[in-house]
């Protein structure tokens, strides 16, 4: 008779897959909760302790790390040396394994929970038993998830035994498994004593969804979520719409990105390629996809919209008649809804506005490494406000400067924006000179009809005074920027004998 050992913390689809084991003549063994519920319904099953013949210690911390468990699941079956060895000591061969863990990241994830508790759901035997029988799977089968219950019960039936190359999978899987169990481990200990830096990054993501393609068609891609989080793609609800493709997602990251700066205004965002084309503030949401959509009529086009308020009818109304890739948002009224949905393809998300878990660092790839860096989670709030010329902008310019850095901030660089009435009416993105930046959001403002009362944002200072000379040819009265340029002093001048006044924050938002 072939030896199963169960030992399961997630008893889903458990019950009746070992039935199913017994109908193929295997002999149960089980520990603890998992030996209590088989027992309980009339299931034959051995307890451990018959097998080690030693009892669970340490309140259930010591009970299968024996010689009796470890013997049984690492023997060589075609080494005479190890099999007379296992005779010898009594220990009979185990077939198969099927465990999964403690459930440390559903504790983690708990509302204050104590570092005592959460010290207590770190797992030893589970790995440990995974992992031997892993090693040995020429020999053994070890499952980790209940999705590969019935695919065990049916190779078990057809052959015999599950076939090699299904317990290699098997096995590689649970390394994975308890490679991305230990990270999460080390990222809370890690987190708890604050770390940075550590000589090891490890840090884990599970599969949300394979992807049509990545950036182009000829390109595989999938999408991977961490920790659960407020404004996240990862954990943003899809109530509508065709699947979600790796630029819709990248898209819709930068989306909430910029909403997360904006708390209590209602705003409206669009993002196309990563960038904001139109971003805007209103008394309500109505009004913000209004000033949002008249900040960029042409590029919205095709685009991706966020904002932090409920979508009602009368925005749905407003919105359904424009060509868009996706709408984000907390909430939608059920009148909204019934607007939205009649667009086939349209993809309706929602998400949270929590700020738990928030990511406190930014990771990008390059060839062979990996880039960390603390995320940009500096605002207005963290601004050295200096005003460093003759003239003090106006509240209402100093309201457009500090909207404009907001949006600013989210630009790649080179970075200009232009705004006014607390909408965007200029950006210039991802130039390589600050001119250039600049003229196109210039240009951009001017088509549009806007020449005059113009506030200009950039993520770095100016190393010449052209820019500031440039701007008041296309009516710009005020400027908001960070300083620190050895030429500081030639753009305050020109802003002086220009009457345009200008405001240093200290604070650089490079966006590569």
């Amino acid at each position: 008779m072939k030896k199963a050992l169960i030992s399961v913390s997630d008893k889903t689809g458990l019950l009746d897959f070992v039935k199913q084991l017994i109908t193929l003549n295997f002999e149960i063994i089980s520990t603890g909760g998992t030996y209590k519920l088989l027992h309980e319904k009339g299931i034959p099953v051995t307890m451990i302790d018959e097998v080690t013949g030693f009892p669970e210690i340490m309140d259930g911390r010591v009970k299968t790390l024996h010689p009796k468990v470890h013997g049984g699941l690492l023997c060589l079956r075609n080494n005479e040396h190890h099999l007379a060895q296992a005779k010898e000591n009594q220990i009979d061969m185990i077939d198969l394994v099927v465990v999964n863990l403690y459930p440390f990241k559903e504790t983690i994830a708990k509302e204050n929970v104590t570092l005592a508790e959460a010290i207590e759901n770190i797992d030893i035997g589970g790995p440990s038993m995974l992992r031997s029988a892993a090693k040995n799977h020429l020999f053994v089968t070890v499952v980790c998830d209940a999705n590969d219950y019935q695919k065990v019960i049916d190779e078990i039936k057809n052959n015999g035994d599950t076939t090699f190359e299904t317990r290699r999978k098997f096995a590689a899987k649970v390394f994975r498994h308890t490679a991305a169990y230990d990270a999460t481990i080390a990222g809370y200990l890690t987190d708890q004593l604050g770390e940075n830096e550590t000589e090891n990054l490890t840090v884990t993501f599970s599969k949300k969804q394979s992807l049509r393609y990545g950036e182009n068609p000829h390109q595989k891609a999938c999408f991977y979520a961490g920790k659960p989080q407020g404004f996240s793609m990862a954990f943003a609800q899809q109530l509508h719409g065709k699947e979600l493709s790796y630029n819709n997602i990248q898209d819709g990251d930068a989306a909430l990105n910029i909403v997360k700066e904006f708390m209590t205004e209602p705003v409206m965002v669009a993002i196309k390629h990563k960038n904001p084309c139109g971003v805007g503030i209103g008394k309500n949401v109505e009004e913000a996809w209004q000033r949002c959509y008249d900040a960029d009529p042409v590029s919205i086009f095709g685009g991706i919209v966020a904002t932090n308020q409920t979508i009602d009818e009368a925005t749905a109304e407003a919105m359904k008649n424009v060509f868009l890739e996706i709408i984000l948002a907390p909430a939608f009224t059920e009148k909204a809804l019934e607007i939205l949905t009649t667009k086939k393809n349209l993809r309706i998300m929602t998400f949270e506005t929590s700020r738990k878990n928030e990511d406190k660092n930014v990771f990008l790839s390059v060839n062979g490494g990996l880039l960390v860096q603390e995320t940009d989670t500096a605002s207005v709030q963290d601004y050295e406000y200096n005003v460093v010329t003759e003239k003090t902008p106006a509240e209402s310019e100093m309201n457009d400067l500090l909207f404009a850095m907001k949006v600013c901030k989210h630009v790649k660089s080179n970075a200009i924006t232009l705004a006014k009435e607390m909408r965007t009416i200029g950006v210039g993105a991802g130039q390589m000179n600050r001119v250039g930046a600049a003229h196109i959001a210039l240009e951009q403002a001017k088509t549009a009809g806007f020449t005059k009362g113009i506030v200009l944002a950039s993520d770095a200072f100016f190393p010449f005074d052209d820019v500031v000379k440039m701007a008041h040819q296309y009516g710009v009265t005020a400027i908001i920027q960070p300083g620190g340029s050895m030429r500081d002093e030639d753009s305050i001048k020109a802003c002086n004998e220009l009457g345009i006044s200008m405001v240093f924050t200290g604070v650089r938002h490079f966006k590569h």
